[in-house]
């Protein structure tokens, strides 16, 4: 593993104070006259926005690791030590949502931070999940820093794509390019989640992202379709790149039925494909999510995932894999700046392929065991076993571009044949209580 440069460290975080700086001052010199007030002009003409957010926090881990991981709970996923998950930069052209007219847009987003990894194109493994053949990562935007010297910072860019509205019937919208996944509830960006941490569902259970095309077409006020193609990856059509397993195509689709008061919804979605170029052998997963207004202050989502790939070598034995999982959000609006929330999940990872701890060092390790991830010197585990989590909080908008989010987690595991995911080195543990706050600011 390579040492942690204190040189290159200050840059980075010198280049990323620069650029909170300059995201800061954007209104300011949008305000003067200038450049700056011609530039918002043209942009507003054309419908463009240029927009950012910065996310940091800090979680406490009651069982003082010695690695300073919090097991296999990702994002907040340090403890004891501040990170600045998310300094997110984007440019956008929204199309129109109807009409009788052709329409083009696109999104580009970059992101620095300690939560760069978990977006990056890595859909391809370090080696074949079927063949176990050596493969060579995708190097779409992984470890553009060299993120090993790095204390866990690096660039993603996980949007970039076009966009176009199709006057067809009742309109399609089509995206071609790099995007995040329609599939599941949570997702990456902060401003559009509520707690800080993220479910094993999303996490584990999920894709982040999608290279390829993906229509969305209204039916009715009810009925909402949405289907794709994806490529670039080795597991599936998940985060794939640009570069690596392009002659690998899975599907993309969901349905997504509303109640005429809006009150209610219920979104089925899912991906169907061979696992990579060298293995036809197929890699599944859908998802269902339920949201209902209980009242117009309670809120409350459901959601059940279900993965399959079959012929994984597992201890070099080709096994039918599967993971599935069943989690709960409840919300309540106390007021109009503060909404309290509760997260209960669990997940079982019926053969250990999932799940790994610490996750940010399983995701981007390469044939030759140096992970793009973790400076230091810290191996990742996986195991089969049923996991367990409940997450209470509050989220807190003093100002519309200001939320703060205190939250504690109770992560806990079962059926693990004694395995021990939540400490390190000479500390073992089955369960682990974190407190954790944040707070993300948007421009």
């Amino acid at each position: 593993m390579k040492t942690i440069s204190k040189c290159k460290n200050s840059m980075v975080f010198a280049a990323a104070g620069s650029l909170l700086s300059m995201s800061m001052g954007v209104h300011n010199a949008y305000a003067a006259d200038g450049l700056f007030k011609e530039l918002e002009g043209t942009f507003d003409h054309y419908g463009i926005k240029v927009g950012a957010w910065a996310n940091a926090g800090v979680t406490y881990n009651g069982n003082e690791p010695d690695n300073n991981f919090n097991g296999p709970v990702t994002f907040g996923d340090r403890a004891s030590e501040f990170q600045l998950n998310q300094l997110n930069m984007f440019i956008q052209r929204a199309v129109a949502a109807e009409g009788s007219s052709w329409d083009f847009g696109g999104r580009f987003d970059i992101m620095f931070g300690t939560d760069s990894i978990f977006t990056q194109a890595y859909g391809v493994p370090s080696f074949d999940v079927n063949t176990g053949m050596p493969l060579q990562r995708s190097t779409w935007d992984l470890d553009f820093l060299g993120s090993n010297s790095n204390r866990f910072y690096d660039f993603a860019l996980p949007q970039a794509y076009l966009e176009t509205y199709v006057p067809v019937g009742n309109g399609l919208n089509l995206k071609i390019g790099h995007f995040y996944t329609p599939i599941g509830y949570e997702t990456v960006p902060a401003p559009d989640n509520f707690f800080y941490t993220h479910a094993y569902t999303m996490q584990y259970g999920e894709p982040f992202t999608h290279t390829g095309i993906m229509g969305n077409y209204t039916v009715d006020d009810h009925w909402a379709v949405m289907g794709g193609i994806v490529t670039g990856s080795a597991t599936g059509g998940w985060d794939g790149g640009w570069d690596k397993q392009l002659g690998n195509w899975a599907g993309l689709a969901g349905v997504t039925w509303t109640s005429t008061d809006k009150g209610t919804s219920l979104n089925v979605a899912g991906t169907y494909g061979g696992t990579s170029e060298h293995s036809s052998q197929p890699w599944a997963l859908y998802s269902i999510v339920l949201k209902h207004n209980i009242t117009d202050k309670a809120h409350l989502v459901l959601q059940h995932d279900h993965g399959f790939a079959s012929k994984a070598l597992i201890s070099g034995v080709p096994t039918d894999v599967e993971w599935y999982g069943i989690n709960s959000h409840f919300y309540y609006d106390i007021h109009e700046k503060v909404t309290a929330g509760i997260r209960a999940e669990w997940f079982r990872d019926q053969n250990g392929f999932r799940v790994c701890s610490p996750g940010r060092v399983s995701a981007a390790t390469d044939n030759s065991g140096v992970s793009y991830a973790a400076a230091g010197n810290f191996a990742s585990t996986c195991a089969p076993a049923t996991y367990y989590a409940i997450t209470a909080g509050v989220t807190w908008k003093p100002k519309p571009w200001l939320s703060l989010r205190p939250n504690v987690r109770y992560d806990w595991v079962e059926d693990s044949n004694g395995y021990t995911p939540f400490a390190s080195g000479s500390k073992s543990a089955t369960d682990q209580v974190l407190f954790s706050t944040d707070f993300t600011v948007t421009f």
